[in-house]
């Protein structure tokens, strides 16, 4: 999908690297939303003091009530994995809400960032069973029988490639589906009047699939954590 004036390309165009920039949106817009979440959170932190003013009340609420989420479904061997997930999940609500803005692309639109994005949350899944269990954690490709591991192994293999593959398309598809009616809607109505409603819909949508990727990670986490059967 071609854009008809993206911020970044510019940028680097200044270095002699538009043509690159220009090929690869995905990769300098996953670098800006990288460098806004190091800001925000630079910010946060230095503005952060014993007597709470009321962003820093709404950011505690919001970020205890998500930890407490995720220990409520993995249990506390869950809680090491907290920092890692609220980072996917604020990494691809930002990304998403960049295609909102004029001349940003949302670097969830590309297939290459959401495939990275799905294999860092399964590949983790496996590191904490690994973890957790040891070598015992292969039962959980083998079923619950010996003489059952040639009909449980393939599927067990297919069904966690297909969890990659889950999480890679639906934020894919989601995240490009709406840039895709922005801009056509940015092309028959103008401007300023005819996207207003389809934005308000695109941040529900970005903060939705924000939270369906967190959530589903959450329980590749979990099930990694239990013990095989």
């Amino acid at each position: 999908m071609e854009h008809p004036y993206l911020f970044m390309t510019s940028v680097f165009g200044l270095f002699g690297l538009e043509e690159w920039a220009a090929h690869y949106p995905h990769v300098t817009y996953m670098w800006l939303t990288m460098i806004v979440l190091i800001v925000f959170g630079w910010l946060a932190g230095k503005s952060v003091s014993l007597v709470p003013n009321t962003a820093q009340n709404v950011f505690e609420v919001l970020i205890s009530g998500l930890e407490d989420f995720v220990v409520s479904i993995t249990g506390e061997e869950g809680r090491k994995s907290y920092p890692l997930l609220l980072t996917l999940f604020l990494f691809i609500l930002v990304a998403n809400l960049m295609g909102l803005a004029p001349a940003l692309y949302p670097p969830t639109a590309s297939v290459n960032t959401t495939l990275a994005l799905a294999l860092i949350a399964v590949g983790w899944s496996h590191v904490i069973g690994i973890t957790m269990h040891g070598f015992k954690y292969i039962k959980h490709f083998l079923g619950p029988v010996p003489l059952l591991i040639p009909l449980f192994l393939p599927i067990e293999l297919i069904a966690h490639t297909a969890r990659v593959l889950s999480l890679t398309y639906r934020l894919f598809g989601n995240i490009m589906g709406k840039e895709l009616v922005v801009i056509i809607l940015l092309m028959l109505g103008g401007m300023f009047l005819a996207p207003l409603p389809v934005m308000a819909l695109g941040v529900f949508v970005c903060l939705v699939q924000a939270l369906v990727f967190f959530l589903l990670s959450t329980m590749y986490i979990a099930g990694a954590i239990e013990e095989a059967h």
